[in-house]
C-alpha cells in the first residue's frame, strides 16, 4: 500500500513528506496505522549525523496507533487494538529473559540497522530505491509495520496522542530513575536539564519520594514548568552556579543522586561535582561529547558511581501501563509537556524541540482520531 512519510534523504536534510510503497506484512509483523508521534532527540541526533545512520530513512520512534492487520504468527494483538510503540527486543537473548530487554544483544540491529534481518525494506520510493527504517517503528508516516515486541497494548480510554512520547523519551527519564539510581524515600536528586527526558525523570523523583528535587536549566519557563510538576529547588546555571547552589542546599553534603540529560561536557561534570559520598550519576543524553574526570579523586575517594541506564532500562510493556496509571491519577501529568502539531508541520516541530521552545512536540498524523 501507499502511505505518506516524513523522508530524510541525506544527512542534515530537512524532512520531506513523500509518498512511499509500504512492503507486504511478513508473518511476524503488525501493520499499525499511526495516529501520533512525539518527536524525539535522538531523531534530531540522527537527522543532524551524530551517529551514522542509512539514508534514506524514515524516522520517529514514539508512535502511537491502531493496528489494522497482523502477520500469521503474531499471538497477542489482534486488528483494532490501540497500541503505543517503543524500541524492539529480541525476547530470548539472556538479557531479554532476565528482564532487561534494552540490553538486548540484538538491540543496535533491531533498532538502528534500518532494514529487516533478511535485507529487505519495510519502506520503498515508487523508483523503487530502499528507504530504512527507525527503531522497528519508524512512526513518521501514516501507516508502518513493526514486530509484537514493540508493541503495548493499551485500554482504548487513554488517548493515543498523549500516549505517544510514552515510547522513548519520558520512559527514559522515568526509567532512569525507578530503575536504575532506586532513590530511597527521602533522598536528594539533581535534573540537569528539563526536557521530557529530565521532567520525566523528575516526576519519577517526587513519585519515589524524593525529599529535595533540584531542576536545573538555562530556560526561566522550563524551571517554572518544573517547579509545578515537583521540583522544590530550580537553578538557572547562565545565572547562578549550580555547584554552589547545590552544596548550599543539601549542608555541603551534595545530593544522592544526579541525571544529565543535556549532553554537554561540562555540565556532565558538575553534575558528577554535586554527588555526595556514595551519590550516583546517571548521564543519559543522546550526545558526541565526552566528560574528563580523575577516577580517584572524582569517584573512587568518595564511593560515587556513574551508570549508563539505556531506555531507562525498562520493559515497556510493564513500565508504561505503570505510567499511565500513574498519569490518570494525576502523578505524571504528561499533558503539561506536549504541543500538538500537524505533520506537514513536522520541520517546525523538529526546530522548536532542538531550540527548546517545546518540550514535547507531538504530530498528528491521524486528524480524525478521536479518544
Amino acid at each position: 500500500m501507499n502511505v505518506t512519510a516524513a523522508v530524510i534523504n541525506q544527512t542534515n536534510a530537512p524532512y520531506q513528506l513523500e509518498e512511499l510503497q509500504l512492503s507486504h506484512l511478513q508473518p511476524d509483523e503488525v501493520k499499525v496505522k499511526v495516529v501520533a508521534s512525539g518527536i524525539c532527540h535522538s531523531d534530531e541526533a540522527v537527522r543532524v549525523g551524530d551517529g551514522p545512520y542509512t539514508f534514506p530513512a524514515v524516522l520517529g520512534h514514539e508512535g502511537a496507533g491502531i493496528v489494522e492487520e497482523v502477520g500469521s504468527a503474531v499471538k497477542g494483538v489482534k486488528p483494532g487494538d490501540h497500541v503505543v510503540m517503543s524500541y524492539a527486543w529480541c525476547g530470548h537473548c539472556p538479557q531479554c529473559r532476565h528482564g532487561h530487554p534494552s540490553l538486548c544483544h540484538d538491540w543496535i540491529p533491531l533498532n538502528e540497522g534500518g532494514f529487516r534481518p533478511d535485507g529487505s525494506a519495510i519502506f520503498s520510493k515508487k523508483d523503487g530505491t530502499p528507504v530504512a527504517n527507525f527503531f522497528s517503528q519508524s512512526s513518521f508516516a501514516t501507516h508502518t509495520l513493526t514486530k509484537f515486541h514493540n508493541l503495548i497494548v493499551l485500554d482504548k480510554k487513554m488517548d493515543l496522542r498523549l500516549a505517544a512520547p510514552l515510547g522513548c523519551g519520558l520512559l527514559t527519564g522515568a526509567g532512569t530513575v525507578f530503575n536504575g539510581l532506586k532513590p530511597a524515600a527521602g533522598s536528594t536528586i539533581a535534573i540537569f536539564g528539563t526536557g521530557a527526558v529530565g521532567l520525566g525523570a523528575m516526576m519519577a523523583a517526587k513519585i519515589a519520594g524524593c525529599k529535595t528535587i533540584v531542576a536545573v536549566d538555562i530556560h526561566d519557563s522550563r524551571l517554572e514548568l518544573a517547579r509545578s510538576l515537583g521540583a522544590t529547588h530550580t537553578i538557572n546555571s547562565k545565572q547562578q552556579d549550580a555547584l554552589a547552589v547545590i552544596k548550599s542546599l543539601t549542608q555541603n553534603d551534595g545530593v544522592s543522586a544526579s541525571v544529565d540529560t543535556t549532553g554537554q561536557s561540562a555540565v556532565m561534570k558538575t553534575a558528577l561535582d554535586v554527588l555526595a559520598i556514595g551519590g550516583t550519576l546517571a548521564p543519559v543524553a543522546v550526545t558526541r561529547h565526552d566528560i574528563s574526570f580523575n577516577t580517584m579523586r572524582d569517584l573512587v575517594a568518595s564511593s560515587r558511581r556513574m551508570i549508563g541506564v539505556l531506555m531507562g532500562d525498562a520493559v515497556p510493556q510493564t513500565s508504561i501501563p505503570q505510567l499511565i496509571d500513574y498519569h490518570q491519577r494525576g502523578l505524571f501529568p504528561i499533558e503539561k509537556l506536549v504541543k500538538f502539531y500537524d505533520f506537514s508541520d513536522i520541520n517546525q516541530a523538529s526546530q522548536d524541540s532542538a531550540s527548546g521552545a517545546t518540550i514535547k512536540p507531538v504530530l498528528i498524523l491521524d486528524k480524525s482520531y478521536r479518544p
